[in-house]
């Protein structure tokens, strides 16, 4: 299929390259991308809570006063789960709260969610240059994105760039991700998303 490069971020000057339909024309399969979303977010969750039961609380070895004439319930330790400082009952215990994916699902997955953002106008595409900063400084990067109405914008590059990185460290609704470090939930959570034409042929490389 044929997609736009802008020459300058929001100009009308810009040609147009060839972009591999197996990865920016397909359907979007909801359900797909809904378990890939949801695999990637409980992998971020650490699961590493725990407690201790009776049995791993420091202490508590003798028995704390005699079984009979006390008047007093009979105890056998200071760490039950009726003292204070005891074990708990159900202790929690670390978790692994990671879910299978298979790379054909995932794979299947990116590609829909490309499409999808073809098909509604978010995804833009310009060279390299366009976005190349001088140097670090927030202002010329507000200014540069200025003619783009998204809210939240997801920039892709192909290559760490440590002024635009840090140029768009400030900007709360702008995030700068590697071509590597694309996830499935950046994308959707994103108004839009600008890529680099570097980026883009990667993208097109590693998931066609």
């Amino acid at each position: 299929m044929d997609f736009a490069v802008q020459n300058s971020i929001g100009g009308p000057d810009q040609s147009t390259i060839r972009i591999s339909d197996s990865v920016f024309s397909n359907e979007f399969n909801e359900a797909l991308v809904s378990q890939t979303i949801l695999t990637y977010l409980v992998r971020s969750h650490s699961g590493t809570k725990a407690q201790k039961t009776r049995s791993e609380v420091r202490g508590g070895g003798i028995k704390p006063f005699r079984q009979k004439g006390t008047g007093r319930a009979r105890a056998g330790t200071i760490r039950s789960p009726l003292w204070r400082g005891g074990g708990k009952v159900f202790a929690a215990q670390p978790r692994d709260y990671t879910q299978k994916l298979n790379k054909k699902m995932y794979k299947g997955a990116m590609c829909s969610i490309f499409s999808e953002l073809v098909r509604q106008d978010r995804l833009r595409a310009v060279n390299d240059e366009c976005i190349s900063l001088p140097g670090i400084k927030t202002k010329h990067l507000v200014n540069l994105l200025a003619p783009l109405n998204w809210d939240t914008l997801l920039i892709i590059i192909s290559e760490n760039d440590r002024n635009l990185e840090l140029s768009a460290r400030n900007i709360p609704t702008v995030n700068i991700c590697n071509v590597k470090e694309i996830n499935p939930y950046s994308l959707v959570k994103s108004n839009g998303v600008l890529s680099t034409y570097s980026a883009l042929r990667c993208i097109e490389r590693n998931f066609s």
